[in-house]
Order: structure tokens, then sequence, then C-alpha cells
């Protein structure tokens, strides 16, 4: 009986998030250790469909570079990064588009659809939804710097009841380029800003934004963050998200989240619970 009550407390202090958030828009970037095993994969579906049936409207943006990455040894193509970004040619480029806009896309939709939850997969190339420019061609290749998010494919999923899963492959500017391949974080951050989402949330291998003694910095403004830039603090991987943080709340969205996707059930923990698991930016 305890532990019947215990259920329902814990029901009814998730309650006001219920009302808070029902018909808002929340995008989520899945990926890190939360894409690789089964029973994360599961949670992760689960969360989805969960906030989806209190009325919340779902968008995942999608990476896939460890995927990516067996595929190329797979095949046998080399590959190198500089910077942190995976130098992309035309071959690793078919193997990129192949890999995040197939397997791993049609995955997540599968699960999603296994589970309740209506998704739908499409890749950013589908009617021109994302637009990019090469960040530097003669140093990384087709890798792209996002000039233009077209939100209306995403909007008539979403009023159809659809949850859009989106692969960030964007298109190039002239007819039969090969497109190019866009960091998903960055891709994620663009897309809510279009969307003017409420929230938006990455799921990621870390517990948040850590300061230099490694604990969970829970709340975060632009200054701060530039100041831990300057300070070495925020570097290598979590530059771009935080990038990708600013560029949504100065686009629009109320707050980004940085979570650990290795916690089970960590999306539920972040959105319907006062404590949260993660790092909040907001202006």
């Amino acid at each position: 009986m305890k532990k019947k009550i215990n259920q329902v407390k814990i029901l009814l202090d998730a309650l006001p998030y219920i009302k808070r958030y029902s018909d808002e828009i929340f995008v989520i970037k899945y990926g890190g250790s939360a894409q690789t095993t089964p029973e994360l994969k599961e949670k992760f579906a689960r969360d989805i469909v969960l906030m989806y049936l209190v009325g919340i409207k779902p968008v995942v943006v999608h990476g896939g570079g460890r995927a990516i990455g067996d595929m190329l040894d797979r095949l046998q193509i080399g590959s190198h990064f500089i910077d942190g970004l995976r130098v992309t040619d035309e071959k690793v480029m078919e193997v990129v588009e192949m890999v995040l806009s197939g397997s791993i896309n049609k995955e997540i939709t599968d699960l999603l659809n296994e589970h309740g939850a209506p998704a739908l997969g499409v890749s950013g190339k589908d009617a021109s939804m994302l637009k990019a420019k090469p960040i530097d061609m003669q140093k990384y290749g087709y890798v792209g710097d996002i000039t233009k998010v077209d939100p209306k494919v995403i909007n008539n999923l979403i009023a159809e009841k659809f949850i859009p899963v989106i692969a960030p492959i964007a298109t190039g500017q002239i007819s039969g380029h090969p497109g190019f391949n866009v960091n998903a974080d960055i891709a994620a951050g663009h897309i809510a800003s279009s969307l003017k989402a409420r929230k938006i949330i990455f799921m990621t291998d870390t517990p948040g934004v850590l300061n230099h003694e490694k604990e969970i910095i829970h709340t975060l403004n632009e200054e701060q963050i530039n100041l831990l830039k300057t300070q070495g603090t925020i570097a290598g991987g979590m530059i771009p998200k935080v990038n990708a943080c600013l560029h949504a709340v100065n686009g629009g969205v109320m707050k980004a989240h940085i979570i650990d996707g290795r916690i089970e059930h960590a999306l539920l923990l972040e959105v319907f619970t006062s404590e949260g698991v993660g790092t909040v930016i907001k202006l």
C-alpha cells in the first residue's frame, strides 16, 4: 500500500508540469550513450510516448556519429576529424546520409511507433527543410553551417499529430548537390528556434555542464557561459551544445536543458520534477 501511495504522490507532483506544458513543442536532441543500449532506447521511447500522451508535442533530432564511424570502418572508407568535425568528402557524405536518414532515423521511428506514438522520420533535405553552406570546403568538405530552416513540414506533421524524427542532413544550394553533414546539436538549436519551442533538451554523455571541480552547474546564462569558455571549463564537444542552447534561447525558446542520457528516464525527471537532473540555460 505504501508503494502505491508513493506512486500517486509522484503523479500528483508531476501534475502542475503536465498542465503547464500541454500543447507546447519540445525539441529533443537524441544521441550519445542514450542511443546505444537496447535498455536506454526502450526507456527513451517510453519517455517520449508519455510526453506525447499528456499533450506535449515532441520533435526528435538525432545524431549518429558512432554508427557512421562503424559503417565507414566496415566499408573500409577512411575518415578523420579536424577540430572535432568529421571531414566529409562525397564518399563519406554518402555513408553519412545512408546511416542517418536510413538506419538510425527508421530505427527511432519504428521504436516510437511500436510504443504507441505515431512517429514519422524525415531528413533535413525533405522539402528543403534545412539549407546550409560549407563551413570551410577546403578544410572540412561537406560539413555544413545552417543558413535557413523552413519549419513548414515539421509544423504540418505536428498538426497531424505525428512526432517528427529528423536526421540532420541539409540540402545544398544547387541541383544534384550531395548535401551537407550538419552537427546534430546545432541543427536541433536552429530547429527549436524556428519552431519557437517551449524547451530544447540535449541528451548527452555527461550530467550537464560541469565546473572545475567536476560538479554540475544547475543554471547558466550567456555571460556565464562565455566566461566558462574563456576559462577553458567549457571545451571540446560541450561547445557546440552550449552554442546550440544559446542560439535557441536567443531565438525565442524559453529554456534549454543539457541532461545525462545515461540516466534512466532522464527526460521525465528533467521535465516533470522541480529539481531536474541537468543544466538549464536561459536568458
